[in-house]
């Protein structure tokens, strides 16, 4: 694993659940497990960096953290970036993921992230790589029945798929803004799949405190837009 390092405690326990959430359409995936994180206090475990990924510094309240952390409470590890991760680098951070975990006993990985679309419904829809996956999810999302899953979401659940480990993918239908809103539809999801019980009423808060933001400034701009254009004499030369 020459392209990111892993510096973390071992995850403890039998039947480990992994879930991974990246920052992607709507940063559907960090919202969405970064509240998890706190509602159920996971313990940090670990950091992942990598000389690919962008020279910055995370901070929060002051203290710096690596920009991909790992997180576990009882059987569940989580996995949460904060920085995208560039197309090019995608097999690299992925396998090099999978890799680590495999010592592990992993009974499945949960892949969460974002999907853009032309409706507002806040869907999630769901993927697998094996059908017993598929029956666990089938009541609880819309099977995607075609297509593709790009960036690292879709590299992950490749990867899995290849070295014969049970994977879900879970997209929460987003915009291509910061979404709680389908970060929540997705926690909803999570909660009846692993009975988290996490509330998913602040995410619906921050939801619509950048709705009403956004429509803030939508009007803004309608009113701006409205304004006449004074046009100031200017001196001619020539």
């Amino acid at each position: 694993m020459e392209d990111i390092r892993i510096i973390s405690s071992d995850p403890h326990g039998e039947d480990l659940v992994v879930l991974l959430g990246f920052p992607g359409s709507g940063l559907v995936g960090s919202i969405a497990l970064a509240h998890m994180i706190d509602e159920l206090e996971f313990e940090h475990i670990g950091n992942i960096t990598s000389k690919y990924f962008p020279p910055l510094a995370m901070m929060v309240d002051g203290i710096v953290n690596a920009p991909m952390r790992i997180f576990q409470k009882d059987q569940y590890v989580l996995i949460v970036s904060d920085v995208p991760i560039h197309p090019a680098i995608c097999y690299e951070v992925g396998n090099g993921i999978l890799e680590w975990l495999s010592p592990f006993p992993v009974s499945k990985v949960v892949v969460v992230a974002g999907i853009v679309t032309n409706d507002v419904e806040k869907r999630v829809f769901g993927v697998a790589t094996e059908k017993s996956g598929l029956e666990l999810i089938r009541e609880k999302t819309e099977i995607l029945p075609m297509g593709s899953i790009t960036g690292i979401a879709g590299t992950v659940l490749t990867e899995c798929k290849v070295n014969g480990l049970l994977a879900i993918g879970l997209m929460g239908e987003s915009v291509n803004a910061p979404d709680p809103r389908a970060a929540a539809a997705v926690m909803k999801v999570l909660n009846e799949l692993f009975a988290f019980n996490v509330s998913i009423d602040p995410l619906i808060e921050q939801a619509t405190e950048i709705e009403a933001s956004l429509q803030q400034m939508a009007e803004q701009v309608e009113q701006a837009e409205q304004q006449p254009v004074k046009k100031e004499h200017l001196p001619m030369y020539g």
